[in-house]
């Protein structure tokens, strides 16, 4: 099992006291599994990506990845761990505006040491991104963008995608079109695929689907 999160709950101070968001949370994916995780604004899916994207710790419980607890890992360890083994998709695209497609593409790969030209190639290729390496964020379209930001996450070959909304600032068809990318690219990796979406159509797209609701899974 590539991901594994074991009972794993996360509780944050509010004004009004502690607001705990996952109860007891468990989950298993596989490598080359894509699993959609769905539930209302608020009951705790993005907290759950960014857990097991160590971007946040749990408060008890356990986050393996390929065995190994994440969750007890210090800050130098877990960001070697996500510029080497993790691809992150939000809705926001965080493209970085001074950077060109080219290198906007290239920026996790490089910063992992690990850019492939010949893989960066076929990426840009596979996301019909190859006429436009030279324009910058603020030239591309809402979707067009979007496709860069999977390109960067795909760039480093991550062996599990995080995917938070990736499809929520883009119309209908636009983001229609950019899942079926982003999951034939996943296919083809053999990554695993954790993708959070409110819409129960998108989903289904994918090979499992978990609901999040109250802290807990069903």
């Amino acid at each position: 099992m590539l991901l594994e999160l074991r009972d794993v709950s996360k509780t944050y101070p509010t004004g009004e006291g502690p607001l705990q968001v996952l109860r007891g949370v468990s989950l298993a994916l596989a490598a080359g599994e894509s699993m959609a995780l769905t539930g209302e604004s608020g009951s705790g899916k993005s907290t759950l990506l960014h857990l097991a994207g160590g971007l946040d710790q749990p408060d008890s419980g356990a986050i393996l990845f390929e065995g190994r607890d994440i969750a007890g890992l210090g800050d130098a360890a877990l960001a070697e761990f996500r510029r080497a083994s993790v691809g992150l998709v939000f809705q926001q695209f965080n493209l970085i505006p001074s950077l060109d497609v080219e290198a906007n593409l290239a920026f996790q790969a490089r910063l992992a040491g690990r850019h492939d030209a010949a893989w960066m190639r076929l990426l840009a290729e596979r996301l019909r991104l190859t006429s436009l390496l030279e324009r910058y964020p603020e030239q591309l379209s809402g979707g067009q963008q979007q496709r860069v930001a999977i390109g960067r996450a795909l760039g480093v070959r991550p062996q599990l995608i995080l995917a938070d909304e990736p499809t929520g600032n883009l119309d209908e068809a636009t983001g229609d079109a950019v899942l079926e990318l982003m999951l034939a690219l996943q296919a083809e990796t053999g990554a695993a695929l954790l993708m959070v979406t409110h819409s129960s159509r998108l989903a289904a797209r994918l090979g499992r689907r978990l609901h999040l609701a109250s802290g807990r899974l069903g």
